[in-house]
């Protein structure tokens, strides 16, 4: 009876431990597939890291006074070939201009000038309003009714009437706050512009 009764209690023991190591298998693969998820969902997607990639962009069929649109981080980045007379502009409108010096942060060093741009013909800005995001139009007519006599063309927001002038410099007296912003770029040659990266080496 005692021999019985060690036998089964043996074989119980047993089962409990075939229990207990069969749980914790189970529960170690329930763990690996609910981590598993989780760190692929931390590793950046393809998609992500173009994202923030340099964006090359052929500017040989850009003639003067010519606005090419390319994206760039999810954003417009606008590529304006200036002419002589828009160039002429920028120190005439000046007075009307809220930072005409570019003294706030809206752009690398080497665009801190009169155009904005390392050269002076080519603006490369991001396209988009400096007061709550919107997307404003370029518009080169000179003074028209609705922009007044000031206007020598430049960029309009239509949503809440803020403009620009040919360099991305913000008028007076509208609701946007500053400039609008110059990406990094550099020129990989005379007609090939790297924007989102200030050396050749990045790309």
């Amino acid at each position: 009876m005692m021999a019985d009764s060690f036998s089964i209690s043996e074989k119980m023991s047993g089962r409990r431990k075939f229990l207990v190591a069969a749980t914790s298998v189970a529960g170690g693969v329930a763990g690996a597939a609910i981590a598993t998820p989780f760190l692929l969902s931390m590793m950046p997607s393809e998609r992500a890291k173009a994202a923030g990639a340099p964006v090359e962009v052929d500017i040989s069929k850009l003639e003067s006074g010519m606005l090419l649109m390319v994206e760039w981080r999810g954003r417009v980045v606008w590529i304006l070939r200036r002419t002589p007379e828009m160039l002429e502009t920028l120190e005439k409108i000046e007075d009307e201009l809220a930072d005409p010096n570019s003294e706030k942060n809206q752009q690398p060093e080497y665009a801190k000038n009169r155009t904005r741009s390392i050269k002076p013909e080519i603006l490369v800005t991001e396209g988009i309003c400096t007061h709550l995001g919107c997307s404003p139009v370029f518009r080169k007519d000179i003074a028209p009714a609705d922009l007044g006599p000031d206007w020598l063309g430049g960029f309009f927001c239509p949503c809440h009437g803020s403009k620009f002038d040919l360099a991305g410099r913000v008028y007076k007296h509208v609701p946007a706050p500053t400039n609008m912003v110059v990406p990094p770029h550099v020129y990989l040659s005379d007609s090939r512009l790297l924007i989102g990266s200030e050396s050749e080496g990045s790309t």
